[in-house]
């Protein structure tokens, strides 16, 4: 390949990747950690409400139905984690609302003499607040726009990494896995990038790919419909929802035993583990139950879904159960699936998050060779170089957006585990918390210069990391915390995270004193 051909992509893959780096900096960060949302929201708000037995949950809601008429409209049952021994019975406290919709619920218990005890739940939101950082990069519009937005940097996304594959050819086997550590620094880097760049590849082309169907599946539904829909897409999603397969009618007709209903899915789907019932409507010939549950064994959606006719226990729609769709159900699950990880258990989530962190990694050192390459490129002679203002600004954004990033999520985290133990909502602080750090990080390092900013920046980031293993101390000394077992795992990756980020502290001080003085990175 010509050298003047090579030169072209690099120009391109180095632009698409600047304009690109920082709000997938962010998106990676917290997608990273989306894998493991629904620990990190039992491990922010465990449990308050005592858990009923499950042979007992059918007297509960025959209890709930004639003293509140409310649960009649909906209600929903969340299993435990062994989907059958245990549950909570709670519903919407103002209506019926969809699972995603953030209003406040209500739960219920019997008592010992067999009344009905109803307690205010918190908030459960830390899980959804990392997602929403997710498909939004943090920026502060509608889920929707952000996610639009996110479609179409996922799209320059999948240029730079084809254009950035293309420049590596030349050199690819020679110095695939080579990591220069020396005097030039720039090298290290630049071998560094490139090698978890090209390992991760596969990796980043599905969330690239993945990413761009997420983010404009309007506009793409958009240009399918008059074409391969006959401009009846709409009508075509309605009719084969899985909601609309129980026909509204209002005829009394007892609720059928969770037990049973239960146990049909399991007879139609027996790899499909149920965590949560949905009832509508519940009490009549047109009552609902959708039963959402997972299946790793499968590419599928984020959750599967049964929908059962709470009168008679039939199983009336299976679309969304992983094992049981077809074949466009499939395609789309898969989509979801690859971009999530919610596929293969464990090991994949894990690997998830060391790939997500790792891409954020490449964003990060991509914008960092970028700007080491300016002055390079800009030093036209033996002496030294006077870095332009454009140089200046983007590597104060690189440190002040990245770091910020890192300081910001890791306070939202403790915002959402301290303010339900302090009886408050804690969307609201998760909010203030992540975007007070984030514009005070990125003002901080344009006032100050990305060099002198840095080393406080990656202090204050360790320091705010660390503090989440040390709500472990704070659930010994409040006694009406409820410490979840599974948080031991995230205190301990938290505690490895603010370890890396107070050694990256001292590099980067031992760069300001020792660098280049001409380097954006030097204090001189």
């Amino acid at each position: 390949m010509h050298n003047e051909t090579i030169r072209h992509y690099k120009v391109v893959h180095t632009w698409t990747g600047i304009l690109c780096g920082l709000f997938l900096f962010v998106a990676f960060y917290a997608g990273a950690l989306t894998v493991f949302a629904p620990s990190l929201t039992r491990w922010a708000t465990p449990e308050t409400l005592p858990a009923t037995p499950l042979e007992q949950v059918d007297g509960l809601i025959a209890r709930a139905m004639e003293q509140v008429p409310l649960t009649r409209e909906q209600f929903r049952i969340r299993l435990d984690e062994t989907g059958g021994n245990a549950a909570w019975v709670s519903w919407p406290k103002n209506g019926p609302a969809s699972p995603r919709d953030k209003v406040p619920e209500v739960g219920a218990v019997l008592a010992a003499d067999g009344s009905l005890t109803i307690v205010d739940l918190p908030h459960r939101e830390l899980g959804e607040f990392i997602d929403t950082l997710h498909r939004t990069a943090g920026l502060p519009v509608d889920v929707e726009l952000g996610s639009m937005f996110m479609g179409v940097v996922s799209a320059l996304y999948f240029v730079a990494l084809v254009s950035g594959l293309i420049v590596l050819l030349p050199s690819l086997i020679k110095d695939l896995f080579v990591v220069r550590l020396g005097k030039n620094v720039k090298r290290f880097w630049l071998d560094a990038h490139n090698l978890v760049g090209l390992v991760c590849l596969p990796f980043h082309l599905i969330i690239a790919v993945t990413s761009v169907v997420f983010g404009l599946h309007d506009e793409i539904y958009a240009v399918m419909n008059p074409v391969t829909f006959q401009g009846e897409i709409r009508q075509m999603f309605q009719r084969e929802s899985p909601f609309s397969a129980i026909k509204p009618d209002a005829e009394p007709a007892p609720l059928q035993p969770v037990t049973m209903l239960l146990q049909r899915v399991r007879e139609t789907a027996p790899d499909f583990r149920p965590y949560m019932l949905e009832i509508r409507q519940a009490g009549t010939k047109g009552a609902s139950v959708s039963v959402w549950g997972n299946d790793e064994q499968y590419l599928a959606y984020r959750t599967g879904l049964a929908v059962v006719n709470g009168a008679t226990g039939a199983v009336v729609n299976t679309d969304y159960v992983p094992e049981l769709q077809g074949g466009y159900g499939s395609t789309v699950a898969a989509f979801f699936s690859l971009h999530f990880g919610t596929y293969g258990g464990e090991p994949v989530k894990w690997g998830y998050l060391v790939l997500g962190l790792a891409g954020a990694f490449v964003f990060y050192s991509g914008n960092l060779l970028w700007i080491e390459s300016r002055r390079r490129h800009e030093k036209r002679s033996t002496g030294p170089v006077t870095q332009s203002r454009s140089t200046h600004v983007m590597a104060a954004l690189t440190v002040g957006v990245c770091l910020g990033c890192v300081s910001g999520v890791s306070l939202a985290i403790i915002a959402g585990k301290l303010m339900p133990m302090l009886g408050d909502d804690p969307l609201p602080w998760q909010n203030a918390a992540y975007y007070a750090a984030l514009v005070l990080s990125v003002g901080w390092a344009l006032v100050r210069g990305a060099a002198r900013a840095t080393v406080p920046l990656l202090w204050a980031a360790a320091l705010a990391t660390a503090l989440i293993p040390l709500l472990a101390l704070v659930e010994v000394l409040m006694p009406q915390a409820n410490g979840d077992p599974g948080g031991l795992v995230l205190e301990a990756v938290a505690l490895v995270g603010a370890i890396l980020l107070l050694w990256m502290a001292r590099a980067s001080a031992r760069r300001l004193r020792n660098g280049p003085r001409d380097s954006v990175w030097s204090a001189a």
